[in-house]
């Protein structure tokens, strides 16, 4: 976007502006294969001949193995975890606070991004 001093700002796809050292050497532009979003796996054990292993729901565990796990039953399609402990679903975990300086402005929610 702009240059001042030694910084270079550069708004992110997430919205975020932040300043970059203007030394710093960076691509500008799409890298990585379009096609991949088209390629059908077809069967489980392709993907296990990739190397990924069968994922597991945080829902369907016990409260000691996920944040959303335990739980009566299932009344609802989710549930939120435990009031008492760390929240989740969308809880902000940034704690950098070396970096925080650098940071012009912070990214866009998803509410306002929705809105336009």
């Amino acid at each position: 976007m702009a240059k001042e001093g030694d910084y270079a700002l550069l708004k992110l796809p997430s919205g975020e502006t932040r300043k970059v050292l203007a030394d710093c050497m960076a691509t500008i532009g799409q890298v990585g294969n379009t096609d991949h979003e088209n390629v059908a796996i077809g069967k489980a054990g392709r993907n296990r001949w990739l190397g990924i292993r069968p994922t597991n729901r945080g829902v369907t565990m016990n409260p000691v193995d996920h944040p959303h796990g335990g739980g009566e039953g299932r009344p609802r399609r989710t549930s939120s975890g435990d009031p008492v402990g760390q929240p989740t679903r969308g809880y902000k975990t940034r704690n950098n606070k070396r970096t925080d300086t650098f940071i012009v402005s912070r990214r866009r929610s998803r509410k306002t991004a929705a809105s336009f």
